[in-house]
């Protein structure tokens, strides 16, 4: 059988650094970090007081008000930052085949901020059990892409994969196999998350996997770099439209990239930790690369999983070091230092970044690097943390990896017909 090729013709996003497409894709090459002060909740007592937030960000400017009582912040995400992809591909649903369209989304947490918001309320009761008649499928996980559907009329593959970190990529590749096997002619794919909650913060807090740089939250997320003590928890979504290159054609879509191929591995080692060689993720890594039929060597920019964790990033850049020849003109870059880190729709925002990154031939920098471990192997171009880089991209690789040691990676390649 003759595997379809997919393209990717919509993007959409809602960051914290940028409601649109246009503010992030500018601000992410300017530099700017997302984190501030935590704004949703009395962090006084908390080790880690800051985030990545989204911005000017009022449901009401999205939903009616009873519709948004409905929804879970996930849900609200991932259906503006779909909309936006819709348009951006300039899709009219009623002259395609609905049942050839589908939506594939994914997120790590879920509706986390009902469930916080809906158990206090119990437990601070009288003990009668006044829950919302909508609590549970606002939580579900895999409410927004039933939403996205239903709002769409997309009646094809329908579902949510969860793989932790690693998800919204696991989505991407997911879509990526409907589509080429001739399973779907169209996919909506993105991830969204909205876990800056007490108990999403407090959480990661107890595991000491946050950033602790109250005094600097702009500073805190810094892969790479000698003082790096965790990431900054992110929220957020991001969308990519995908079509086969025959659906894309004859409706006359503009292509902004080629998905090529995609890995995905398990660790088997242990349930949050990476491994610390990054023998999960190199072969990840590979796989992903003899599916896009290129050597290492062709990567012109990889945008690592890189949360700012003192043994993750450097497991992570093991993994790289092995993977690509001793002479490579490959850039690394850490796009978390700006956007924080979405969680499961990390995959998401930093596949949207790679499909940017090849449509436009620039590399985001790497902010917040001051003193470079000296544990990053030698070799390796990391992007600066002072500027982006323009330069020819033709191959993009993106790695995400999830607790429970799930390893997801695609490469994009620029679209040339």
């Amino acid at each position: 059988m003759e595997l379809k090729r997919t393209v990717i013709t919509g993007l959409g996003a809602l960051t914290p650094i940028g409601n649109t497409l246009e503010d992030f894709w500018k601000n992410l090459v300017n530099g700017t970090s997302g984190a501030t002060a935590i704004s949703k909740f009395n962090t006084e007592k908390f080790r880690t007081r800051f985030a990545c937030e989204l911005k000017s960000y009022n449901p009401l400017d999205h939903f009616d008000r009873k519709e948004a009582r409905k929804t879970d912040p996930f849900t609200q995400y991932a259906l503006v930052a779909s909309e936006a992809a819709v348009r951006h591909a300039g899709l009219d649903f009623d002259s395609i085949d609905p049942h050839r369209c589908g939506v594939i989304w994914s997120s790590g947490n879920g509706g986390i901020f009902t469930f916080d918001q809906e158990v206090k309320a119990y437990a601070t009761s009288d003990g009668n059990p006044r829950f919302s008649p909508f609590f549970i499928p606002k939580i579900l996980i895999d409410t927004p892409s039933g939403a996205i559907s239903i709002k769409y009329g997309l009646k094809g593959a329908n579902y949510c994969p969860v793989s932790a970190c690693a998800s919204s990529t696991t989505a991407i590749i997911d879509a990526f196999n409907y589509i080429r096997l001739g399973k779907a002619d169209l996919i909506v794919a993105g991830g969204s998350e909205a876990p800056i909650t007490e108990s999403g913060v407090g959480g990661f807090g107890a595991m000491k996997a946050l950033s602790t740089r109250n005094e600097d939250p702009a500073t805190a997320s810094r892969p790479f770099d000698i003082d790096r003590d965790g990431f900054v928890m992110g929220e957020g979504a991001a969308a990519l439209i995908l079509e086969s290159l025959d659906h894309a054609l004859m409706r006359g879509a503009t292509i902004y990239g080629e998905i090529a191929g995609g890995g995905m591995t398990a660790d088997a080692y242990h349930p949050t930790a990476t491994h610390p060689e990054g023998i999960g993720a190199l072969k990840g890594m590979e796989l992903a690369l003899e599916e896009a039929g290129i050597q290492a060597g062709a990567l012109d920019y990889i945008n690592a999983h890189a949360t700012s964790t003192p043994v993750g990033d450097l497991s992570e850049l093991s993994a790289i070091q092995k993977l690509l020849p001793a002479k490579n003109n490959t850039w690394v870059g850490a796009t978390k230092s700006m956007t924080g880190h979405l969680l499961g729709a990390a995959g998401a925002i930093e596949g949207l970044i790679c499909t940017m990154a090849v449509a436009n031939d620039k590399l985001p920098p790497t902010i917040n690097i001051e003193t470079l471990d000296p544990a990053v192997p030698e070799g390796l171009k990391i992007t600066p943390p002072d500027q982006a880089v323009s330069r020819p991209v033709n191959y993009a690789m993106s790695n995400t990896f999830g607790f429970g040691g799930h390893n997801a990676t695609v490469v994009i390649k620029k679209y040339t017909g």
